[in-house]
């Protein structure tokens, strides 16, 4: 991640997204062409490329390390304190994966499973608040939680995330619905990444063009029209038309 001057995000608020792949510069072909990215390296951390917009940041392009790793993109909330969301976590039913990770003066990563094992990620800003831009085409724009039971994901992240969901200041881009309202029932829980498009119809075509492939056609959301997708080498996102 890099430097930005974005405000802080309240904790809870989804502020960051990174691609474990691994073919990071097949990565950078395929969403520089898709998004209009420019990539900056970070041999530093890992072989990581961020990626930016028009000079701003908007996600990671991160290198697997172990070919069992799946190939996905994680969202990250912003929290000013990983050890102690952490906590309350566990407390919850949720689970951590391993201990934090500095990310030079960036700030710290982590993380976390919930009770039914959908996995996101935690963000402990130092110099690196987020996301430079979103809400706009080529950058992050929602992420939906597909859940098996919906009540009890509302109990859980609504316990953890209450002022950035349900505040009175609150401007959520994190929605939760069942799995078997888009997917196939058996498909476990999970986070799915939106990325706004100005045409969802050119952005299928080129998805395709480029490699990848519809995987769940065109729908309408409470959020807008809804298309799932996945890149080249498999990593699932959906494109949002709003």
């Amino acid at each position: 991640m890099a430097e930005n001057r974005a405000s802080a995000y309240t904790e809870g608020v989804p502020c960051w997204v990174d691609a474990q792949l691994p073919d990071v510069e097949a990565g950078q072909r395929f969403y520089g062409e898709l998004f209009g990215w420019t990539f900056e390296a970070k041999e530093a951390y890992g072989g990581s490329v961020l990626a930016r917009l028009d000079g701003e940041p908007v996600a990671t392009l991160t290198p697997k390390t172990d070919g069992r790793m799946p190939t996905v993109w994680t969202v990250f909330f912003s929290t000013p304190d990983t050890g102690a969301l952490g906590g309350r976590i566990r407390a919850a039913g949720g689970q951590t994966l391993g201990d934090a990770r500095t990310v030079g003066h960036f700030g710290a990563a982590a993380l976390a499973a919930d009770p039914e094992g959908a996995v996101f990620g935690l963000w402990q800003p130092e110099r690196h608040a987020g996301f430079g831009r979103r809400h706009e085409p080529g950058t992050f724009g929602w992420v939906q939680l597909y859940a098996r039971d919906t009540e009890a994901a509302n109990a859980f992240y609504g316990g953890l995330f209450h002022d950035a969901l349900f505040g009175p200041d609150a401007r959520p881009d994190f929605g939760r619905t069942a799995v078997g309202e888009v997917f196939p029932s058996e498909m476990p829980p999970h986070f799915l990444v939106h990325f706004r498009t100005a045409d969802l119809e050119a952005a299928l075509g080129a998805v395709a063009r480029l490699g990848g492939r519809m995987q769940v056609s065109p729908f309408e959301a409470s959020y807008g029209t809804v298309a799932v997708v996945a890149d080249n080498q498999g990593a699932s996102f959906a494109l949002l038309e709003r």
